[in-house]
């Protein structure tokens, strides 16, 4: 894929109105719908920021839950609105619609130095079936088409893709960020580069692990993902989870690793109990002889130990996936040596988004950490080496 794009800084944006895609799809409350975590909105506001002051009008649009192509007004990104005004400190004037009539009025009338924001964009089923028509009238807002959203460019929706046919499209500041940081660990990392994989289902990761095998010099994998590893190898995992379709995929990894000279490492013990929750009785076990009514839940001390020492020596790092239920206190302590460990590294150090960022952030090193990625599928389909149509249809440098 092409990294080399253009951003807001290669463009002239006085007098322009500019349609902003952003990424306000902000976690809420299930039973009041109040917003209970404002990082999306905070992350656009460099971005929108730099707009206004030289001299543009911001029509900023994302979506927020699934609709599925329907109005609801549970979804309305009203209250999204109303925190983006709070955190600007200017009123944002909030459509209607999405390209109706009041959202071409508010358009057609917006000044310099103003921001409006569109309705919910999937409350039309033509925004995720990126239909020509609708990209043509969410262009027709706007002069210019820059794309901040980068939990959405793996998607080629309307709003993410089509609408390049008929604007300039540039990146804003967060999506620049985000192509930076991924794009040198894929084309120049500085050495050695550690790499570490987590989460459940190596099925989830099936490209990641193959691509990252041609740039690492380690693979730390944990999670629930390594026991599939640990089975393939023919180790005892009792009741841990493990997919059994991907026994042979895990075999073909590690026979890769070795004739690539890369350091894959599996845990070499974990802690385990009989079921998750927050009071589970806990004991450290072997990770491949673990008896049949446990489960492993964690990487294991020695393991954590382990990962710890390499990570502290790396230069550059990637973390995708935690090491254990991180959620539950029993089987948090692999993801947080595992986070500490990388707060202290003298490398740049690159989260992959979704629960490491919020394991990160849960154990307070997220001020220790190069940059956090906004987008959890899209960093994982970028580390793929994938071309993502929401990157790919923005104007090269």
């Amino acid at each position: 894929m092409q990294y080399n794009k253009k951003t807001v800084h290669d463009i002239d944006v006085k007098g322009k109105k500019v349609l902003l895609r952003c990424d306000f799809n902000v976690p809420r409350d299930k039973y009041t719908g109040a917003i209970t975590d404002a990082g999306r909105v905070t992350a656009a506001l460099p971005t929108i920021r730099y707009l206004l002051e030289n001299g543009a009008a911001v029509i900023a649009c994302s979506h927020l839950g699934r609709p599925k192509g329907k109005w609801n007004p549970d979804l309305s990104l009203a209250p999204v609105g109303e925190l983006l005004s709070q955190q600007l400190g200017i009123p944002v004037k909030m459509a209607r619609d999405v390209v109706g009539p009041d959202a071409r009025k508010l358009a057609h009338y917006l000044q310099s130095g103003e921001v409006m924001l569109l309705e919910n964009l999937r409350f039309h089923p033509e925004e995720e079936a990126n239909d020509a028509q609708f990209a043509k009238a969410l262009a027709d807002l706007a002069d210019v088409y820059v794309s901040d959203a980068f939990g959405c460019v793996h998607r080629a929706h309307a709003s993410t893709e089509g609408i390049a046919a008929h604007l300039p499209a540039v990146s804003g500041l967060l999506l620049s960020l985000e192509i930076k940081y991924l794009g040198d660990i894929l084309d120049s990392p500085e050495k050695p580069l550690t790499a570490i994989l987590g989460g459940s289902k190596v099925s989830d990761k099936l490209g990641v692990i193959s691509n990252l095998l041609d740039k690492a010099d380690n693979l730390l994998i944990g999670g629930g993902m390594a026991f599939t590893f640990i089975k393939a190898m023919g180790g005892k995992i009792g009741r841990s989870l493990c997919e059994s379709s991907q026994l042979d995929y895990a075999l073909q990894m590690i026979e890769k690793a070795k004739k690539n000279g890369v350091n894959l490492m599996l845990p070499v013990d974990a802690v385990a109990a009989t079921d998750i929750s927050r009071e589970a009785e806990t004991e450290i076990v072997n990770s491949d002889d673990i008896y049949d009514d446990l489960m492993g839940l964690d990487i294991g001390p020695e393991t954590a130990a382990k990962y710890a020492e390499i990570i502290r020596n790396s230069k550059t790092i990637v973390w995708n996936g935690p090491m254990g239920v991180f959620e539950y206190e029993p089987f948090a302590m692999g993801t947080k040596m595992v986070a500490k460990a990388i707060s202290e590294a003298k490398a740049t150090s690159i989260i992959g988004g979704g629960d490491s960022g919020a394991a990160v952030r849960k154990f307070g090193y997220e001020k220790k950490i190069t940059h956090i990625s906004t987008g959890g599928g899209a960093s994982l389909e970028f580390l793929e080496g994938k071309d993502l149509p929401g990157i790919a249809c923005l104007e090269d440098k």
